[in-house]
């Protein structure tokens, strides 16, 4: 891409959005340059993403101004925006399950870009170019949480794009593969591409991008040069007040096993999925134990033998005991009645319904805590339950009313892992817990979580995520190709080694075969 233009590639100006009860957007000015790369930062809720849809023509502002390359205009939905060589790849996935990547991809751009079978070849370029390998005829439903994200990358880099808007990319990355990504997009910089880059991780934003625009309350709170600042700086114009916001926890040994996972083998009948072979895995009362990986390697596969969404036959009950008691035969809410609560990696649709208000949501998982009697639902308990959630883990929402989907990803999250905490679980099992959330609602979040360890309750995190893992566990593993290492402290270890540890490096005293099926 060349620079043609001597005007800004976007300029916003005095861009407002109200939503009842809520101004989302307040009189916001915003210009990016050709080949820049601008960061949006602020809290869930700030106005980040209603900013993005109204760039993208998802939205429709209530006043203000979208000038593009020069020309003022009305951005009237995403296929003109597209047509103009926007791209923007979305926090919550927006691809069709029981259709192929290839298929996902073909429909995003057009009859004109040729049938799924032409698009394939060039898929597997892109996506082996830019260190994303992702196999263009699998089913989006067998994806992992991290492949479908890559899917949305490759599907916006496969376009002839001027400005590439990223809500939280790198999320679902490992460090190296958000290295990688990084390099794609200096590349288009240099290029001439625009880039909006909108993350949580501050460490990203002041290695990678060039300038930034802060958000707070729906107004512009600030600018600045990233790399100029350091992360709690960064975190002050976001949030104002950055106390607790950087936090170093003690570590603890845990008390009995609570969690015994033992010999658990698992064949996965997708051909394209991940089997288990051999996991040995303990989880103590009063710790918590992280487990690292890249997307795909058997984590869900895992947390699904752990919920309970996935049994196994009774003559294997012993492989997953919670203390004494044999559970891999037995179903999620008979799991829950003996201790465990579960957050799943995907809030919404998982988690969470999104059409259903947060009380409906809380009643889904804690009806056993009282909520029903006698088969009528206890509506005050539920509301109750509900504001309490809502108060004790600040989650941002109208009322207990609100349907979830209208939440921010940051506030949701905490609802859902508020009604899990408040269940007093003896097991909980947390996945990608601060997933795109603030750097607040991560230090909430992350609070807790300690505070669930420190009351005796035994605690696995499954993320990401390398520095969550080494602030918030007591020992830490990590799980390549359907095989888990050993589970050592985390005072004991370093990133460098977890992360050969993530690419399969285990410890010479263990036999490595690779349970997963590899990509082709």
């Amino acid at each position: 891409m060349s620079n043609t233009t001597t005007h800004a590639r976007l300029q916003l100006r005095h861009i407002t959005k109200r939503y009842p009860g809520c101004l989302a957007n307040d009189a916001i000015d915003l210009s990016i340059q050709p080949g820049e790369i601008h960061a949006l930062l602020g809290e869930n809720g700030a106005g980040k993403s209603t900013l993005m849809k109204i760039i993208y023509g998802v939205v429709q502002p209530d006043a203000g101004q979208i000038i593009w390359q020069g020309q003022a205009l009305t951005m009237r939905n995403p296929a003109q925006a597209r047509e103009l060589g926007i791209g923007m790849v979305f926090q919550h996935f927006s691809l069709f399950e029981t259709l192929t990547v290839a298929q996902n991809i073909a429909l995003a751009m057009g009859a004109s870009a040729g049938t799924p079978k032409q698009l394939e070849p060039r898929i597997r370029e892109v996506s082996q170019r830019y260190g994303m390998a992702v196999e263009p005829q699998r089913l989006v439903h067998s994806l992992s949480i991290g492949e479908r994200q890559k899917v949305e990358i490759i599907r916006c880099l496969m376009q002839d794009i001027r400005l590439l808007i990223l809500d939280e990319p790198t999320s679902v990355l490992t460090p190296q593969e958000a290295d990688d990504l990084f390099v794609t997009l200096r590349r288009l910089g240099d290029e001439g591409c625009s880039i909006l880059f909108i993350s949580h991780k501050l460490g990203e934003v002041r290695a990678l991008c060039h300038s930034a625009t802060v958000l707070r309350g729906g107004r512009v709170s600030g600018h600045c040069v990233p790399a100029e600042c350091s992360d709690l700086e960064l975190a002050r114009l976001m949030v104002g007040d950055a106390e607790g916001l950087v936090a170093h926890y003690p570590k603890t040994e845990g008390a009995a096993p609570f969690l015994q996972v033992e010999r658990l083998s698992w064949h996965n009948p997708d051909p394209f999925g991940c089997s288990l072979k051999d996991l040995d895995l303990q989880v103590r009362s009063g710790e918590i134990v992280g487990i690292a990986g890249v997307a795909g390697n058997g984590q869900d596969e895992l947390l699904a033998l752990l919920s309970g969404e996935q049994t196994l036959h009774r003559s294997q009950a012993q492989h997953i005991r919670f203390g004494d008691l044999a559970v891999a035969h037995l179903r999620p809410d008979a799991r829950r009645k003996l201790g465990l609560t579960f957050v799943p990696a995907e809030r919404l649709g998982h988690g969470a319904v999104p059409e259903m208000s947060l009380a409906d949501n809380a009643l889904l998982t804690a009806f056993q805590q009282g909520l029903v009697s006698k088969g009528l639902i206890q509506r005050s308990k539920v509301l109750e339950l509900a504001n309490t959630i809502i108060e004790r883990f600040a989650v941002k929402t109208p009322d207990a009313q609100t349907a979830a989907r209208s939440l921010s990803g940051g506030n949701l999250q905490k609802f859902i892992l508020g009604r899990e905490i408040l269940q007093k679980p003896k097991l909980l099992v947390a996945a990608h817990p601060t997933w795109g959330v603030d750097v607040g609602a991560a230090a909430a979040i992350h609070r807790a979580l300690i505070a669930l360890r420190d009351a005796g309750a035994a605690i696995l995190v499954i993320s990401e995520d390398l520095d969550e893992l080494f602030q918030i566990s007591d020992r830490i593993g990590a799980l390549s190709s359907g095989q888990l290492s050993a589970l050592v402290p985390a005072a004991q270890t370093s990133q460098v080694q977890v992360g050969g540890w993530m690419a399969g490096q285990f410890d010479a005293d263990r036999s490595y075969q690779p349970a997963c099926a590899p990509l082709t």
